[in-house]
């Protein structure tokens, strides 16, 4: 018998017990569902709702169910429909009737919300210091690079000459932006609904604030109808695991350009390979490209539950129960590709040569040749009209900027003199962007300092 069936008169048809149970997938919450129920069950003795001898009666059932769950122990039964039914099932037949009590101003509505909610806070946490050992990796392989030579790009064309450990810090200010958005969602996430009931709250003389301080919430949920009906905190944490997952691809979709031959930048450790089944000789990243093809499954999972809610009128509806499966997958699956891509990145091996003679290609010194002689005096678009009849001279003889003889710099300008043999070494292009945010050596090691102080800030922290 269900426990609420005591408005009907007919059994529900199997296909729907199947169609309709959450069991399945809603189970890994076992741990938020009892715990949140020993913090009411504190709440309804403290306000003299249950006396303290049916608390602690309630307690020790709960607690007992815990501990055999974790151990394996204890079976969750698929007829009833979802997680709640089945703990307050098995306490009711454990400790008999006193188990009963505990659903007094309380309704699966608010429960529901609050295991939501207590499950995120601890998966946010999680994916913030799984960040958090991916930024120390990027740190660690910046400043092993502050020296190491590359093209950037615009376009995919060679645009100026920067250090690998600049390209891997820009990085680094994306993932430390993906804590700090995650940090956002936790403290609108770290609310409790209890006390909400299934939308108008309760009759009973319920103190929200003894669940909340013994749950660790912030504060309580301020409107009973949004309490139970907000679902923006999921949302909130969908939306800012796909902009992790963005970041991941994109920095996937370099390193499998930057591990082809043609580029030959990279080459991933073979712990993070695979091979073909007919080449021989292939040696293929599929754990970028995984990680690449797995960020459109968290975008899927951010535009079903937004379409979802869209049309949801107040408050609580059963298309609701369509927000755990995305959210649950979201959390594995940014966690999974978290923990192969830090130690992808921490084992690649880069060619420094490739790089360095990349960056000798492709006229990426031309914006300094502008510099130089607007440097001179002259204003920069006659500056850029003249380096750019100077590529185009250096395209028809096959030479690069640094190759060309002095006299032949002055056929174009008599101001440029023999320093401009020595400003186009594309290392002293690098050297001389020496300006916070800049790709110089020495603005590049200031930027990892402080990065090193934002880690240890957050490790000291609660973050």
């Amino acid at each position: 018998m269900k426990l609420w069936s005591g408005r009907f008169k007919k059994d529900t048809a199997r296909e729907m017990d199947d169609f309709h149970s959450s069991i399945s997938f809603d189970r890994r919450l076992y741990r938020e569902d009892i715990t949140g129920s020993i913090a009411h069950a504190e709440g309804l003795s403290e306000c003299g709702i249950i006396t303290k001898q049916e608390k602690e009666k309630i307690e020790e059932g709960l607690l007992s169910i815990l501990e055999e769950l974790e151990e394996g122990k204890l079976e969750l039964n698929t007829g009833y429909e979802d997680i709640h039914m089945n703990i307050e099932k098995i306490l009711t037949d454990r400790i008999g009737e006193t188990a009963k009590k505990l659903h007094t101003a309380r309704s699966r509505n608010d429960q529901v919300a609050l295991d939501l909610r207590m499950h995120l806070k601890k998966e946010i946490r999680n994916i913030q210091s799984d960040l958090v050992r991916l930024m120390k990796v990027l740190i660690d392989r910046a400043e092993e690079n502050l020296y190491t030579i590359m093209p950037g790009y615009t376009h995919l064309q060679p645009a100026q000459p920067i250090t690998l450990g600049h390209h891997l810090m820009a990085y680094f200010e994306m993932f430390r932006r993906d804590f700090e958005r995650l940090e956002d969602c936790y403290h609108r996430t770290n609310q409790n609904p209890l006390g909400s009931c299934a939308l108008a709250g309760t009759t009973y003389p319920l103190d929200r604030e003894i669940s909340t301080v013994i749950l660790g919430f912030d504060r309580y949920t301020a409107n009973s109808l949004d309490g139970v009906s907000d679902r923006d905190f999921a949302l909130e944490f969908l939306s800012s695991s796909s902009i992790i997952m963005m970041h991941l691809s994109r920095f996937c979709e370099e390193l499998i350009l930057w591990s082809t031959n043609e580029f030959g930048f990279v080459e991933m450790d073979d712990s993070y390979s695979t091979g073909s089944s007919i080449m021989p000789q292939k040696k293929n990243p599929d754990a970028a490209e995984l990680i690449r093809g797995k960020t459109g499954r968290i975008y899927g999972n951010l535009m079903g539950l937004l379409t979802v809610m869209k049309g949801l009128p107040m408050a609580y509806n059963k298309d609701m129960q369509e927000d755990k499966e995305g959210v649950f997958d979201t959390i594995d699956t940014v966690r999974g590709c978290l923990s192969i891509f830090t130690p992808m990145l921490s084992t690649l091996k880069v060619n420094k040569d490739r790089m360095a003679h990349a960056a000798a290609r492709g006229y990426i010194n031309a914006t300094d040749v502008a510099d130089y002689l607007a440097g001179k005096g002259i204003p920069f678009r006659t500056a850029h009209e003249i380096t750019g009849k100077l590529v185009s001279h250096c395209i028809e003889k096959n030479l690069s900027l640094q190759d060309l003889p002095l006299e032949e710099y002055r056929e174009f300008s008599p101001v440029f003199e023999m320093d401009i043999l020595e400003r186009m070494d594309p290392l002293n292009c690098v050297i001389s962007r020496d300006i916070p945010g800049g790709p110089a050596p020495r603005q590049v090691q200031m930027h990892i300092n402080k990065a090193r102080m934002f880690l240890e800030d957050v490790s000291n922290c609660s973050c």
